[in-house]
């Protein structure tokens, strides 16, 4: 169980409320989740700054100290990937903070594989020797980050998203090799901070599609220095509706996704 966070936009845009001052922002999670509970093993916020993704982790609570605050409050961003860990799968150390990144590619995730020990078996004789060579830690996440990526090196030429649902349909299946009866949890997001995909397989996850510039309720400001010859679009993705606007849309179950070229979501069922 963990929570994330991702936004994707046609302008630099402030994410500050979201991860911090919103009434149900990233850190009010990390504190106590609308299931009573708490993520405090961990936090990470990762965006493009000059268009090389740029990671701050750390291995205490999002809730604890400035320094998280801090960051969000530096980021002005058009994409941008956060997370709040609750382990499940690898201890609380640095190298199993999530967001994970390699080369341009940035990936979170909230969600378990039960048995990771017996289906990591599978993930590895198919991951490649590049991309297995860069796994650091010992999570779940991290070899699936390694493995989709692994996918779409072999294939560039195909649509990421497919990609992703093949690859996340073959680790379910190897999941019920290992327990029939043992479904995983696997709520993603992957960027290169141009294109953005996920999933939402087995837990909650929320999204909030912005067609035009808006005073943010929150701080009283808007989140953007906009361009008066451009119309402002941005998609924000989160486990949980970080505040009490009623556009907030659930994410269907079972199914995976991607921003559009007009910064909707797009859906596609899994098998």
């Amino acid at each position: 169980m963990c929570r994330l966070y991702a936004l994707h936009a046609n302008e630099p845009t402030r994410v500050e409320c979201s991860l911090v001052h919103a009434q149900n922002a990233l850190m009010e999670q990390s504190k106590r989740d609308s299931d009573g509970l708490m993520h405090g093993h961990g936090w990470g916020v990762a965006d493009y700054p000059d268009g090389v993704p740029v990671i701050e982790k750390q291995t205490w609570a999002a809730y604890h100290g400035e320094h998280f605050a801090k960051r969000a409050a530096r980021v002005y961003a058009y994409t941008v990937v956060a997370h709040v860990r609750r382990a499940t799968v690898g201890p609380p150390e640095i190298n199993n903070t999530h967001p994970f990144s390699y080369g341009r590619w940035i990936f979170a995730h909230n969600g378990t594989i039960r048995n990771f020990d017996k289906v990591r078996e599978y993930l590895l004789e198919a991951i490649d020797f590049n991309q297995r060579n860069a796994i650091k830690g010992t999570t779940d996440s991290e070899h699936v980050f390694h493995y989709l990526l692994s996918l779409w090196a072999k294939h560039p030429e195909l649509e990421l998203l497919k990609t992703v649902r093949s690859g996340l349909n073959q680790i379910i299946k190897w999941c019920r090799l290992v327990d029939p009866d043992a479904q995983p949890s696997l709520n993603i997001v992957l960027t290169d901070g141009n294109q953005l995909v996920g999933s939402r397989i087995g837990r909650s996850l929320w999204f909030l599609e912005r067609q035009s510039l808006l005073q943010c309720k929150v701080c009283g400001k808007p989140h953007v220095h906009h361009d008066a010859g451009t119309d402002y679009r941005s998609i924000e993705i989160a486990s949980e509706p970080l505040t009490t606007e009623a556009d907030w849309k659930g994410v269907p179950d079972g199914c995976v996704f991607a921003v559009d070229p007009d910064y909707q979501l797009h859906f596609i069922a899994m098998e």
